[in-house]
């Protein structure tokens, strides 16, 4: 999954407001990439960039990078984007997404190089491109709104899927830039198309229960954003931790 930082719960200033958050990425307690995140808002638009880099002996292997980028309008209740884009590179391999989207719809999604739909590949279909949130602001909860329970609709340009938040309470967690309680929600993968039916690593994350994501309040922005996510991997825990939020 990817994380993207703020937004508001209602038009804001004409003053802009920048924010930034870090996450290190770790595999059993090892290093495997950092992430950073750029948030930009004026008036009631927002802009949010992205950059991912691999780390540690996942470096040296198979060096791996990506950007993202992100444009749209604060709503009351979730960040709308009217643009979503991703590139990425693992060694020589590479792969370009765009997505626009016009009132929470997708009007255009393309993916270069196309991938090469295999066998029981489970095609998204128009309904499925209705009411969707893009995978880095669609992360974003307005205060005011509920963080969990929740389930966001998402759509990467590739698969639709949901992920249901449930209550789990709350946690102290500090970090550069933040302090405090954050409301931990767990959270359940449900693919909904645009994957290959049967294929091990999907179903492993459907059956998963014991996935948590984080949020803490960025009060500047008055929302609520990811700082911890832990997900049970064949191989170990996958931690990605906020080693700074705001600033």
């Amino acid at each position: 999954m990817s994380f993207g930082l703020l937004g508001g719960a209602g038009p804001l200033s004409s003053a802009e407001i920048q924010h930034r958050t870090d996450y290190s990425i770790r595999l059993s307690g090892l290093p495997v990439a950092t992430a950073s995140f750029r948030s930009e808002f004026s008036g009631n638009r927002y802009t949010i960039s992205g950059s991912l880099h691999s780390a540690g002996l996942v470096d040296i292997f198979s060096r791996t990078q990506g950007t993202t980028s992100v444009s749209g309008i604060v709503g009351r209740d979730n960040l709308h984007a009217t643009s979503y884009s991703v590139n990425y590179r693992s060694g020589k391999r590479g792969r370009a997404i765009d997505v626009t989207f016009r009132n929470g719809n997708v009007v255009h999604a393309n993916m270069v190089p196309a991938r090469k739909k295999p066998e029981n590949w489970v095609p998204v279909t128009r309904a499925d491109m209705r009411a969707v949130l893009d995978p880095i602001s669609g992360l974003i909860i307005p205060a005011g709104n509920r963080v969990c329970p929740n389930t966001l609709p998402i759509f990467d340009g590739e698969s639709r899927l949901d992920l249901q938040l449930t209550s789990k309470g709350t946690k102290p967690y500090s970090t550069k830039g933040f302090e405090g309680e954050a409301v931990v929600c767990g959270i359940r993968f449900v693919p909904k198309s645009g994957y290959k039916k049967g294929r091990d690593d999907v179903e492993y994350l459907r059956r998963l229960r014991t996935m948590e994501i984080w949020f803490a309040k960025a009060e500047d922005a008055n929302v609520y954003a990811p700082v911890y996510v832990k997900i049970p991997t064949k191989l170990g825990p996958v931690t990605v931790s906020a080693t700074r939020f705001g600033g």
